[in-house]
Formats: C-alpha cells, structure tokens, sequence
C-alpha cells in the first residue's frame, strides 16, 4: 500500500476516534445540526476504517505465516498461508482505494429527468416515450418514486417531451451517465414496407437542487408567466391560468410546467426544474473545462454526444462510451439497467484510479 494511501488512512483512523469521542459528549449531542453532520461524517468514513481494520489483520496472517515458514515441518502449509494472505492483502487494497476515491457530491440526490424527441418524426416521439418507460421499471425496481412534472404528447403516442423528478436513495449516482443522444434502429409500427427506420432523443439527467448548492437564483433575473394549460385533463385544464413559464433571463433558460392541478403547485415544481437546469449547466461547464484536460467518460456534457444504439433488429445495445455491446434489448428496455449502469460506473472509477495515479 502505498504511503499517501496509508498516511490518509491513519488519518481517518484517527477522526473516527475523535467521531466517537465527540458523539458521547452530551454537549455536541444536544445540537440536532451538529450532531446530524457529524453521525453523517462518522457513517461516511466507518466502513473505511473497518476495511482498514480488515488490511492489518490481513498483515499479522502474512507475518504469522512468515514466521511459521520458518519451520521445515511447517513450511509447505505455511506458503499456502502466504499466497491466501497476499492474495486477501491484494483484494482489501484494491477496496480501500475505490473507497477513497473522490465522491460526487451529488450522487445521493434526487433528481430530473429530461426526454425530448429528435429527428425522426413521429417514431422519436414513440422512442422518447420507450425510453421513459425504461427509467421508469428500472426506478420501480429500485423503489424509487417517479412523478411526472411535465409532458409534450406525440401525436402519433410516446412524448414529444417530458421531465420527470425521480426521487430514490442513490438514484442520481445510477443514472447520472444517461445523459446524451440515443438513437434507435427499427421498424415502425407504421412502416408498411417493412424498412428499417434510424430515429433519435436526447436524455438529461440532472441532479435535484438543494438548499446547500449554492444555487442562488435572483428572483429580478428571472420573468415569469402564467397560461392556460392544453392536452389532457379536462374542463379545469382550460379554465384556468395553471401553467407557469420561468426564462432565466442571464441564461436564456426557460422552463414551463403545467401538469399539476394548481398554478401553486406548477410554480414551485417549475423553480426546482430551474434550478436544477442551472447547476446542471454550471457542471456541465465544468466538465468541460475538464474533458479539455483528459479524457472523461462524462464528457463535455453535451447533448448532442451520441452515447447509445438501440438496435432492434439485431436485438442488441451498444453503449459507444465504453463498447459495450449487450444482447438482450427486450430486459434493458423492460427497466433490466444493472449491468449497463455498473459498467459506466466501473469504468468511471478507472478513470478515476487512473488520473489519482498520474497525479501520485
């Protein structure tokens, strides 16, 4: 292990004493804020210590078996000691660092999801509305709750375009590698001829602003109007001024919302989509900046980055990030995400191993 791992490890070795020591003391206890940030920071760095824990055990199996291949009797027991101790060695240092790694900040929040048809017609509306049902089993299986905040109908079914809020323990680290161009190859339902048809839709995934963001919207720097809702919902759609539109006047940012039933309600959903839409782009920016620098499997951010095939006939997927091609279409459309989100996230933190050793 090496010494700056080591060195960083001893050091939260010992704040989780201090942690401990400092959660007993009826004094720090007593102040709810305080107390809340330090069992967070306690809980955030005791598996670490643990594993550590783990690593030095590990060490005395190695030294103990060292010592015993020392006997002539003992050895040849003894280096099998030694090769499962190596190797346990091997596999805890390999956990400590990934647990080490930077965390995003983000990854425990909420978040928006945005889905907009592309080229393609009638078909990337049908695609847009297919990819929604996609995030919406897989959120299902995760017991993650999905509202709809707003929703463009295609004429012909699916969604011209439609943001939802999906709220789950992990959901923006899961899903946070979406955000790009897809585009699927098929044929329509309404192709006679039996062709194959190439259409698009882009996906952003933004994470759920909070209080602690530091997203500071000045309320002079946005215009906001209220209109009448269209499509479904009955008489009371149309009778009253629910809808609400935000332009984010220094960012040319505009969001509208009008599913909910009260003006009231489209407003508040409406100002979290915004702010949302502006710290994505402040990462975005970012990220950016960073992608000049090295390679990253984020990227720029841009939307227009082609990131997924969805290939019918062939029954197959294909995620250009990484090149991986996976055959079975009808699970990973069905909400079967795992092995895709895994893979992205995997190679994400090889990224992240590999700039932390340039950088060593």
């Amino acid at each position: 292990m090496k010494s700056s791992v080591a060195a960083k490890l001893a050091s939260l070795v010992s704040r989780a004493k201090e942690l401990d020591a400092l959660l007993s003391d009826p004094d720090v206890t007593g102040n709810l804020d305080n107390y809340r940030k330090l069992t967070k920071e306690h809980a955030d760095i005791t598996p670490v210590v643990e594993r550590y824990g783990e690593y030095v055990a590990a060490q005395g199996d190695l030294a103990t078996a060292e010592e015993m291949a020392k006997d002539p009797s003992m050895r040849e027991f003894a280096e099998a000691e030694i090769r499962n101790a190596k190797a346990r060695l091997e596999e805890i240092a390999a956990g400590i660092q990934l647990m080490l790694l930077p965390k995003d900040p983000n990854d425990e929040k909420n978040l928006f999801l945005e889905i907009r048809a592309g080229t393609g017609g009638d078909e990337s509306a049908l695609f847009a509305g297919d990819l929604f049902r996609m995030y919406a089993r897989y959120a299902e299986r995760n017991r993650w709750q999905v509202e709809i905040v707003s929703e463009s109908a295609g004429d012909a079914g699916g969604y011209k375009e439609v943001i939802a809020r999906i709220a789950g323990q992990g959901a923006y680290s899961r899903l946070k590698f979406e955000s790009g161009g897809h585009r699927v190859q098929r044929v329509p339902a309404t192709e006679t001829q039996g062709r194959i048809h190439t259409s698009a839709a882009t996906v952003a995934v933004m994470a759920e602003a909070d209080d602690a963001s530091g997203i500071e919207i000045n309320p002079a720097d946005v215009r906001v109007d209220t209109y009448r809702a269209s499509g479904a919902g009955g008489q009371h759609v149309n009778k009253t001024d629910s809808a609400v539109r935000l332009t984010h006047i220094p960012t040319g940012i505009v969001v509208e919302c009008q599913d909910g039933r009260s003006q009231h309600k489209n407003r508040e959903q409406a100002w979290r989509v915004l702010a949302a839409r502006i710290k994505d782009k402040q990462v975005r920016e970012a990220q950016a900046k960073e992608a000049s620098e090295r390679k990253s499997l984020i990227g720029s951010g841009d939307r227009s980055d082609r990131i997924r095939t969805y290939n019918f006939p062939q029954g197959r997927i294909t995620d250009h990030r990484i090149n991986l091609t996976l055959y079975k279409i009808d699970a990973i459309t069905d909400g079967d995400l795992d092995e895709l989100t895994g893979a992205l996230m995997a190679e994400h933190q090889a990224e992240l191993l590999a700039s932390l050793a340039e950088g060593a």
